[in-house]
């Protein structure tokens, strides 16, 4: 009989995948000869190639938002042959856990979600207020963690990724970037919505300040085309200075190599944001309508600044006052004051 393999179903977000990662040094851990095998969007399974504990990561086939349950069959079905133990259902949709209970899984654990009885067999519930995302993901290994020591319960792992000195090198040398002066790596984008970015000026005068004390820096604008008008905003207040502009221009994998070489990440509560802190850079995480405590960075050399204003966090898309001052009114003199010693210590 072939080995037996654990199946973890990821999350569609970057972010969420990100935080999810300690659950599979969980996973290795209570069972390290078992190899674990991430089932993953096409635009999120970069993130899982750079997680040592990874085995394969398969991409899924299937339209966003679309059941197709011949496909998913079909699918279970190679599932099948690969011989799973158990498989982690991370997202809370019926059609995530219909693939694993199509492929006979023994064990499928999750939440749940969409009243997923007898679709998931080994089953946990939300909590009120809702736990942080690494928490919250981490929970599913529970029997894993009831083995743990105390201290070991207390202290959950941080979300780890690992990036080749040839990986780095070679988007470096792609881009002309120079990896051994300092690079400043800027995420002005947020998938979620325009509430969460804060304001292209603010970035750009958080740049100025770092180059006025560290001409040499190098400053990198990184995000998804979606993101191309914002990083566009910002570069186009640093005329002069050696900006790249590289949203839409890079991979994720590209990205993530290049917040691997990067002295520092400024970057709003985005996937990006999430990266960084998983490769230990040093990362200010800007908060405005989201709440800092729920999906924090977990860098050695870490800032979450917040205003915490009365009005946040709204957890709205677009600011439902209409003056966003949970970012506007969060100053890049704030933010420099968080950042200089982050740059000194490098």
């Amino acid at each position: 009989m072939s080995q037996l393999r654990t199946l973890v179903i990821s999350p569609n977000w970057i972010g969420d995948a990100v935080m999810a990662q300690p659950l599979l040094q969980l996973l290795k851990a209570a069972h390290p000869e078992r190899p674990i095998d991430v089932l993953a969007p096409p635009a999120v399974s970069p993130v899982w190639r750079q997680m040592q504990e990874v085995a394969d990561v398969l991409e899924t086939p299937f339209r966003h938002g679309a059941l197709q349950l011949k496909e998913r069959w079909k699918y279970a079905r190679l599932l099948r042959q690969r011989g799973y133990a158990d498989a982690y259902v991370l997202p809370n949709t019926i059609k995530y856990a219909l693939i694993p209970w199509l492929a006979g899984i023994a064990q499928r654990v999750g939440y749940k979600g969409e009243s997923r009885y007898g679709l998931i067999n080994l089953m946990h519930h939300d909590e009120t207020p809702p736990r942080p995302m690494v928490a919250f993901y981490a929970a599913l290994g529970a029997p894993v963690l009831a083995q743990q020591s105390p201290a070991m319960r207390a202290a959950l792992p941080k979300p780890r990724m690992q990036v080749c000195a040839e990986q780095r090198q070679a988007v470096c040398t792609r881009l002309g970037i120079d990896a051994a002066r300092p690079v400043l790596a800027l995420a002005p984008g947020a998938e979620f919505g325009g509430a969460k970015r804060w304001p292209a000026s603010h970035f750009a005068g958080l740049a100025r300040a770092v180059l006025a004390q560290q001409p040499a820096t190098q400053v990198i604008l990184l995000g998804s085309p979606k993101d191309k008008q914002a990083c566009s905003e910002v570069a186009s207040q640093l005329a002069g200075a050696q900006v790249f502009n590289l949203a839409g221009a890079t991979s994720l994998a590209e990205a993530i190599a290049l917040i691997a070489v990067s002295s520092a990440v400024v970057a709003n509560d985005s996937g990006l944001l999430h990266i960084a802190s998983a490769l230990n850079r040093p990362v200010v995480a800007l908060y405005g309508p989201t709440d800092p405590d729920h999906a924090p960075p977990f860098s050695d050399l870490a800032a979450s600044i917040s205003l915490r204003l009365a009005c946040a966090p709204c957890k709205q898309r677009e600011c439902p006052l209409g003056h966003q001052d949970c970012m506007v009114k969060l100053t890049p003199e704030l933010v420099w004051q968080r950042l200089q010693p982050m740059l000194a210590a490098r």
